[in-house]
């Protein structure tokens, strides 16, 4: 039996980008400089061939091993941990388009007034600057500006917090087969707003000085005098 499991050693480039991850969310509050983690998540969409029986007392929910692909779609979130909310969208597709449409939604409906935003992010090819330029001509440059970026580390993921709310989704909402976009939207949104309206928030305790104490093998690696 074989286990999958990410398996790497901290360099340099990962310890700077964590720190400046864990630097971002030890900021105090300030409205003018909201701190926003933003992630993504393909779904597949899955119907049923046969219907399932549903659960009954002392018997859990049936249901045929075969279902029908129905396609594939992304979710886009984004994650406001000061405010404690969560912004979402479900796409066709994951392209730099997408990305910079979700932008231009997210800050002209919910940011407009908000001069700089700091957004945490993995460094996938289009979370760059240069996707606004390809696809928003008129708005790249404000967006340019209104965006500061902070890259997780490769492998680095569990740094982002919109990934923890994504996880959430999936476990209450996305475990079983959904088979269109147009549902799976619905349920989605009905979840962010519960979870807003909750004002459900992220307790984020892993600080740059915890993590050169657990780390510590890893920066004494890198350099003997840490």
């Amino acid at each position: 039996m074989t286990e999958e499991w990410c398996i790497s050693k901290p360099n340099g480039d990962y310890i700077a980008c964590m720190e400046d991850v864990l630097d971002v969310y030890e900021q105090p509050s300030d409205p003018m400089r909201p701190r926003i983690c933003f992630d993504e998540l393909p779904c597949q969409l899955l119907d049923e061939i046969i219907a399932p029986i549903s659960m009954e007392p002392g018997s859990p929910r049936k249901e045929d091993y075969e279902y029908e692909r129905c396609g594939t779609c992304s979710l886009l979130l984004a994650y406001d941990l000061d405010r404690g909310m969560r912004y979402l969208q479900v796409r066709d597709r994951r392209t730099k388009a997408d990305y910079a449409d979700f932008w231009d939604w997210l800050t002209k409906t919910h940011y407009a007034d908000t001069p700089m935003i700091q957004v945490v992010q993995d460094n996938l090819n289009t979370h760059t600057y240069g996707s606004f330029y390809e696809n928003l001509l008129r708005s790249a440059h404000q967006l340019k500006h209104q965006l500061q970026f902070h890259f997780t580390p490769k492998h680095g993921s569990w740094l982002n917090m919109a990934e923890i709310e994504l996880s959430v989704l999936v476990r209450q909402c996305l475990d079983r087969r959904i088979p269109s976009l147009r549902v799976l939207e619905q349920e989605a949104l009905a979840w962010q707003d519960d979870r807003n309206q909750a004002g459900t928030q992220i307790n984020w305790t892993f600080t740059t000085a915890k993590a050169r104490v657990k780390l510590h093998r890893h920066y004494e690696r890198l350099n003997s005098k840490n």
